[in-house]
């Protein structure tokens, strides 16, 4: 069998790793390098920053740890920027390492999916044709280009800019509080600058997924850090000006208070993200009124033969670079074995922001849960041995459960480590397990996933 993917990210290269294992004979389309948003603008990236971030803070507070002496430090941006794209260029290569192992066929340029059986691509060298027997789609996305806040990466940043500042912006304004923008915020405030946050509703993180409690710690943690965040408000103009700009910012939904006006060296927009879905609507591939591809519970689209995996099948699914992963073995799996079929599951998917302190979220959170009968418990983490050692007191653990079982329907931590300490708790949900059971589970003690010991204890 032959198989076409286009689309190197994490959906992409999973797949072509997957079924080159099982012997298919895979081509990999990339217009740009192996790795995709994730390793290149998204996840890496924003980490590998956070990671300079919390050093400074680190050096910061030396003094609470008994380490006597003065030291002056200060973000030097070539070099943070430096390290962030030795760590991306590291592990692209290794992606291109296994993918040479594998004997996956990397062609560079831009794919265009005619059926399941042919792909064209164009580059700088000219056109050619992938023959195949199937294909995945997993383009991905990018960011989401406001017409009232063209993007001149120069003052009006994207994301993808913002990964790149060569000095720190005296003064950073944020249009979106969302997972990149509080993400950003909390980095560049860390690095020295002046931070606000403008966000159109009601909340940070104003997602299904994030519990309302966290959103009110994390708003809490933000204004302790001096980051301003003005909720239900949205930028209406930006004035260019000497040295940066002056910022409109007026009430979302309209005619609910006053327009006022913020300085800013720089507006960074971080408000949502758009399909690549170029060529695919005249291939025969349906796709929402949005312009996501539409696939069915096996993830094949309306194009027999060709499925689609990751950011470009949208919101309505989940958009995270491990739930990619996972769509890329059901794909690869439904592709091997047309007779035994399975569906893409999304019930227990977890996902991590990596804020100050971090969030960890899976299942339903308390308000998801509204009409059914249910129990919640919040764990404190300042009351645990370890977080108080580690000087990491601003977190909490929750956990939601069915009233009558004790069943667990959702997990959410905020604090030190929780991107790793949810694990567990997938884990839990994905087996069904009760509270009982997962206070019944004896924790290393001192540990922060003893949060999660004592959170589930308090429902037993």
């Amino acid at each position: 069998m032959r198989l076409t993917i286009i689309g190197g990210g994490p959906g992409g290269y999973t797949a072509a790793f997957a079924a080159a294992k099982a012997g298919v004979d895979v081509t990999l389309v990339e217009r740009a390098q192996l790795g995709g948003t994730c390793l290149h603008t998204g996840c890496i990236p924003t980490k590998t920053l956070r990671s300079s971030a919390d050093a400074l803070e680190t050096v910061a507070r030396l003094k609470e740890f008994g380490i006597a002496g003065d030291c002056s430090v200060a973000p030097d941006m070539p070099a943070v920027v430096a390290r962030k794209r030795k760590v991306t260029a590291t592990l692209q290569q290794g992606l291109e390492k296994t993918a040479a192992r594998l004997g996956v066929r990397v062609v560079r340029g831009e794919g265009r999916l005619v059926n399941a059986g042919l792909v064209r691509v164009a580059s700088a060298d000219g056109e050619q044709e992938i023959v195949g027997d199937r294909a995945i789609l997993a383009t991905g996305s990018s960011p989401l280009q406001l017409p009232s806040l063209p993007t001149d990466h120069r003052l009006i940043l994207s994301s993808d800019d913002a990964l790149e500042l060569q000095a720190v912006p005296e003064h950073l304004l944020i249009v979106g509080g969302g997972v990149i923008g509080c993400e950003l915020a909390f980095i560049y405030r860390a690095f020295g600058a002046k931070v606000t946050i403008v966000e159109g509703q009601g909340r940070l993180l104003p997602l299904p997924s994030v519990d309302g409690e966290i959103s009110r710690l994390l708003l809490r943690e933000m204004k302790k850090r001096g980051i301003a965040v003005e909720l239900s408000r949205t930028v209406s103009r930006v004035i260019p000006g000497e040295g940066g700009a002056t910022v409109e910012i007026a009430p979302f939904p309209a005619g609910t208070g006053e327009v006022r006006t913020l300085p800013a060296s720089a507006v960074c927009v971080t408000v949502g993200r758009v399909p690549n879905t170029a060529g695919l609507a005249e291939a025969g591939v349906a796709l929402d009124p949005r312009g996501w591809v539409v696939v069915d519970e096996t993830l094949e689209t309306s194009v027999p033969g060709v499925y689609a995996i990751g950011d470009v099948t949208g919101p309505q699914r989940i958009m995270l670079a491990h739930m990619a992963v996972a769509e890329a073995h059901t794909a690869v799996h439904n592709i091997l074995y047309p007779d035994n079929r399975k569906a893409q599951s999304y019930a227990v998917v977890p996902s991590a922001i990596f804020t100050a302190p971090e969030i960890g979220d899976v299942g339903l959170t308390e308000e998801q849960a509204q009409g059914r009968a249910v129990r919640t418990a919040v764990f404190q983490l300042r009351e645990l041995g370890k977080a108080q050692a580690m000087g990491a007191l601003a977190g909490l653990f929750k956990i939601v459960v069915e009233e009558d079982t004790g069943k667990l329907l959702g997990v959410h931590i905020a604090g030190a480590h929780a991107s790793d300490i949810i694990a567990e708790a997938a884990l839990a949900l994905q087996k069904g397990c009760t509270a009982r059971e997962l206070f019944e589970t004896i924790h290393a003690h001192p540990t922060l996933s003893e949060g999660v010991y004592e959170a589930a204890g308090m429902l037993v």
